[in-house]
């Protein structure tokens, strides 16, 4: 089996600016801030899969989808101590890679979280009663890849859906 997720994976400036954002909030002891290389922005978890299922998920999650920007830059401390940052607004094309890579998972059989979307970049996990940053600057995340992803230990990149490729299919 391999826990399986889709999401956007920034390049290294993005990362490094994500992780000084997160570097900016004063964390209690308990709390376990999420490490630099697997800062990322998760479009649907997947959960177990059957490994054998994977060249079958790789093609399913092929879909077309218009490049966006995501500009990151409101931080907030969600319920069960999850500390995220959020955009400071979510694009349509966001929206729509999303609902469409949820139809792909729905026609494989695979469950997908009911609830709305809700755009974000974990910065730590048992951060209750963290201090957040009242500003920073905004981080302009420019969105042309998405990745399929495994979770074992640390995070292994199985496919990247470049938009080119992408579009030449669609």
């Amino acid at each position: 089996m391999a826990r399986l997720f889709i999401a956007l994976w920034p390049d290294s400036g993005v990362r490094a600016e994500l992780a000084a954002w997160r570097d900016r909030w004063t964390w209690p002891r308990k709390a376990s801030p999420v490490r630099s290389e697997q800062l990322h922005a998760t479009l649907h978890f997947i959960g177990e899969v059957p490994e054998a299922r994977i060249p079958e998920l790789i093609a399913a999650l092929r879909v077309p989808f218009t490049p966006f920007t995501l500009d990151f830059g409101h931080c907030a401390l969600w319920p069960h101590g999850i500390a995220v940052l959020e955009p400071l607004a979510s694009p349509a094309a966001l929206s729509n890679l999303h609902a469409a890579l949820g139809q792909a998972l729905e026609r494989h059989g695979l469950p997908v979280d009911g609830r709305p979307y809700q755009p974000h970049v974990t910065m730590a996990r048992r951060a209750a009663g963290s201090a957040l940053p009242s500003s920073g600057p905004a981080i302009r995340w420019p969105v042309e890849h998405y990745a399929l992803m495994a979770s074992s230990g640390g995070y292994v990149t199985l496919q990247r859906y470049d938009k080119w490729l992408n579009c030449a299919d669609g």
